[in-house]
């Protein structure tokens, strides 16, 4: 009798347990999945694989458990001919079987078994000092072969230390491309042992006496590679080539310059064991029309395949072994593969909004892959200096942006190609904010416990909730008042027009996009020397001091615009109430009334600057915003945002405030 209610409390114990380990966060998803209900509990194990056998081991010590020669469970991976079910990209495929005793990997490569590791590892809930895998049947492939990011170290130095963090947490999102983007106008990055004057700080007008040796770039080709990713050196030229020429008295076009090129090129080639080598060739007046053609003749007897920018050089097939899309100018080619950057520049974006637009895009507007079709690279471009690093991570939203190209480039599909709806969520009931939401939520777990202590700069915002007036004109009077100001409605009656109110959903809204319109927003057609205004209603279970995240013009990194004037938020105008009070904009750090790349952005942006400390009634709060816009584009700021970004976070800025409902029609949640 004893016996049978141990075995009935065991029983609740483990279905309480497997209950609640049972939410999965898989990012990106996989093509194919089917969970069976099992659990593999990892304690001794017994190993079997012919490859990656240090990171199988490390996992599994990780996880609490020991490899052991006798133990009755088995992780076994086994490298196969071929997969069933595979569509593509089988080079970086595999299969994933976990039962109750045993866990099996199929793959067609190394690369692949590595992929299903970083699978296993998601599928992982730790259960006192266990862990658990939960049982499925997985295949998986990539819809796009190259899934990337770059970071311009060229303009600002960035630490081995730090690349090696971004290198190591985004391989277990099956990131496998890092782009090098080596030297700039401001600086030659990398060290020259034949040409030590290139690195010299009287050379460089950033950061001088930063740069790699050679010994760190090929320290960072093998990390790279032990984490399944390829690196690809850019070496820019003849354009972008400053530094060079402040060395070497000489244009890289000229007879003199290609000859010192060509010896540096040996030496880069000689430095990196990798197959690509990214030439660059954008932006550039060309004076010698034999450089591109000699260069790329000269670095493949070297060895390496050649990437170029386009718009660049024109080539023909067989010319460049691939191209990457830069601006919405790129256009892919028939017979040369193309990766696509061209609205993936990281240092326009905004927190909140471009990363939906990211989300729901299709790599160059299309489902899959392809000969033609490699895949993308996110960019980081920091024209202007940002310090320190640690905000290049967190204005540029690195972390969370990475993820959701993560999840595109790995799984394909998408709904637009920033044209639909752009940076704009739709309604709740549609599939895009579903699925979004989706993604926000597995997102978010990762941030909690895969980035913990990683700079991450993102918080829900599909429960945030406004409504938003047409736009009012203002005859470039940014302080006019209107009805909107005086009392709330759904519609107003103004000189004999009628405007109307609208929902939108998030915690940034563009009204119109720093790209115009190129990328769809709020407003269809949205019209200078505008007023907007949006509001909504905040409940709160007590009555609280919390932080609020806001801010009115997301300053892009590769702008010299000036920070605002003390006491504004902005240029435009724009005014944030709570419950009646003003909120008054934080004490700008910088206060630079010269415009400059090489003058490092303050605290203007709200994700880098503590939270401004804000006091919520138990209840409804009124949350209402005025928005206005005079010219877009003005002497202070090139690219004007007409845009919010306004959300309560904890007062350390890590987290979304708990138990908020935001609804501007004051409904609780049922």
């Amino acid at each position: 009798m004893h016996r049978i209610i141990y075995i009935i409390l065991w029983g609740l114990l483990l279905s309480a347990s497997v209950v609640q380990a049972s939410e999965i966060n898989l990012l990106p998803k996989p093509q194919h999945v089917n969970y069976t209900g099992k659990w593999y509990k990892l304690g001794d194990v017994r190993l079997v694989t012919p490859v990656h056998a240090d990171d199988y081991t490390a996992f599994v010590e990780e996880a609490g458990g020991q490899v052991k020669e006798k133990a009755s469970r088995t992780i076994e991976v086994c490298l196969v001919d071929k997969l069933p079910g595979v569509t593509l990209n089988a080079g970086e495929a595999y299969k994933l079987t976990v039962t109750a005793n045993r866990i099996k990997v199929e793959a067609v490569t190394e690369q692949g078994a590595y992929w299903a590791l970083q699978t296993l590892r998601q599928l992982q809930v730790r259960k006192g000092k266990s862990s658990l895998i939960k049982g499925c049947e997985i295949t998986d492939w990539p819809a796009f072969r190259v899934r990337g990011f770059m970071q311009d170290v060229g303009r600002s130095y960035i630490s081995v230390e730090e690349l090696k963090k971004e290198i190591e947490i985004l391989s277990r999102f099956k990131i496998n491309v890092f782009h090098f983007h080596l030297t700039e106008n401001q600086s030659w990055r990398l060290e020259s042992k034949i040409f030590p004057m290139l690195n010299d700080s009287v050379n460089t007008t950033r950061m001088p006496g930063k740069y790699y040796t050679l010994e760190e770039a090929r320290e960072l080709v093998d990390f790279s590679k032990r984490h399944g990713m390829t690196l690809i050196p850019e070496i820019d030229m003849p354009g972008h080539s400053a530094a060079f020429i402040r060395a070497f008295r000489h244009d890289m076009q000229s007879p003199e310059g290609m000859k010192i090129l060509k010896l540096l090129v040996e030496e880069v080639c000689e430095t990196f064991d990798v197959p690509y080598l990214h030439i660059g060739t954008d932006e550039v007046k060309f004076t010698n029309m034999s450089f591109v053609p000699e260069m790329i003749e000269f670095v493949r007897s070297k060895g390496k395949k050649v990437i170029s920018w386009n718009p660049g050089w024109n080539y023909k097939p067989g010319e460049i072994d691939m191209t990457h899309l830069w601006s919405f100018r790129g256009k892919a080619q028939p017979g040369i593969p193309a990766i696509d950057s061209r609205f993936h520049y990281l240092n326009h974006f905004d927190t909140f909004g471009d990363i939906i637009g990211l989300y729901n895009s299709k790599i160059y507007n299309v489902e899959q892959g392809s000969d033609d079709i490699a895949g993308t690279i996110l960019a980081i471009w920091n024209d202007r200096l940002v310090e320190p690093e640690r905000n290049i991570i967190l204005e540029n939203h690195f972390y969370p942006n990475m993820l959701a190209i993560a999840e595109r480039a790995w799984l394909g599909g998408g709904t637009e190609y920033f044209d639909k709806n752009g940076t704009i969520l739709p309604g709740e009931d549609s599939e895009e904010f579903k699925a979004f939401a989706d993604f926000e939520k597995r997102m978010l777990w990762h941030k909690r416990y895969t980035f913990k202590g990683y700079p991450f700069a993102y918080v829900k915002q599909t429960n945030v909730k406004w409504n938003i007036t047409d736009a009012f004109p203002n005859g470039g009077d940014l302080a006019k008042v209107f009805p909107p100001e005086e009392e709330l409605k759904d519609t107003y009656l103004y000189e004999g027009k009628e405007y109307k109110t609208r929902e939108a959903i998030g915690a940034g809204i563009y009204l119109r996009h720093v790209w115009g319109k190129l990328v769809p927003t709020f407003y269809k057609a949205p019209q200078e020397n505008h007023t907007a205004y949006a509001y909504t209603w905040v409940y709160s279970p007590k009555e609280q001091e919390i932080g609020l995240w806001a801010e009115f013009q997301n300053y892009g990194r590769s702008e010299m615009d000036l920070p605002p004037l003390q006491g504004k938020w902005d240029y435009k105008g724009s005014r944030i109430w709570i419950n009646g009070k003003e909120v008054m904009p934080p004490v700008w750090t910088a206060t630079h009334r010269k415009r400059s790349n090489e003058i490092a952005l303050g605290n203007e942006n709200c994700v880098a600057r503590p939270p401004i400390k804000v006091h919520l009634n138990k209840g409804w709060n009124k949350v209402f915003l005025k928005l206005p816009i005079g010219k877009f584009s003005n002497p202070e700021v090139r690219l004007t945002k007409w845009m919010f970004t306004t959300v309560f976070v904890t007062l350390d800025g890590e987290n979304a405030v708990e138990g908020l409902i935001y609804s501007p029609q004051k409904k609780l949640l049922k």
